[in-house]
């Protein structure tokens, strides 16, 4: 299946008018820490966030998890490799594009992954770096996203 993105101009008509739809990935090591990696990109550019990326129309489910793993993680994984962990929305202030004014609204689909699964190394293209975060750790610090933080409140 080819995904069909739509050229900037026609992506932020889309943005400013309704919500878009993801899929984050909460990547857990066997000592439970968290990957996370600093956005290079709009929405949240700059703070600690884990991998994700948006579901495409017309795409299915196991397609968008299996399109999304392979360009977060450098590995496809198959839905079923991943426990469902709940919906959740993301209010952003700003855009992919920086324009003023125009907010970016995400309904998003939390999916746990097993890091056992991964191959190295991750991708660099959303991400300028990656760490491994325990839970507390990554509560606690001012640069990473609460949208993130959200995942793992309790």
């Amino acid at each position: 299946m080819t995904v069909q993105w739509l050229p900037p101009e026609e992506f932020l008509f889309v943005v400013a008018r309704t919500p878009l739809v993801a899929m984050d990935l909460l990547v857990q090591d066997a000592e439970g820490r968290v990957l996370l990696g600093i956005r290079r990109n709009r929405p949240a550019q700059g703070y600690w966030f884990v991998p994700g990326g948006r579901i495409t129309k017309d795409e299915p489910l196991a397609h968008s998890f299996a399109r999304i793993t392979e360009s977060e993680l450098g590995t496809r994984l198959d839905l079923a490799q991943a426990r469902f962990r709940g919906v959740y929305e993301h209010f952003h202030p700003d855009n992919f594009a920086g324009v003023e004014g125009v907010t970016t609204h995400y309904v998003v689909l939390a999916y746990q992954v097993d890091a056992g699964l991964l191959r190295v190394p991750l991708p660099q293209d959303q991400h300028a770096e990656y760490r491994w975060w325990p839970v507390a750790d990554l509560l606690r610090h001012p640069r990473v996203h609460p949208f993130t933080k959200a995942y793992f409140e309790r």
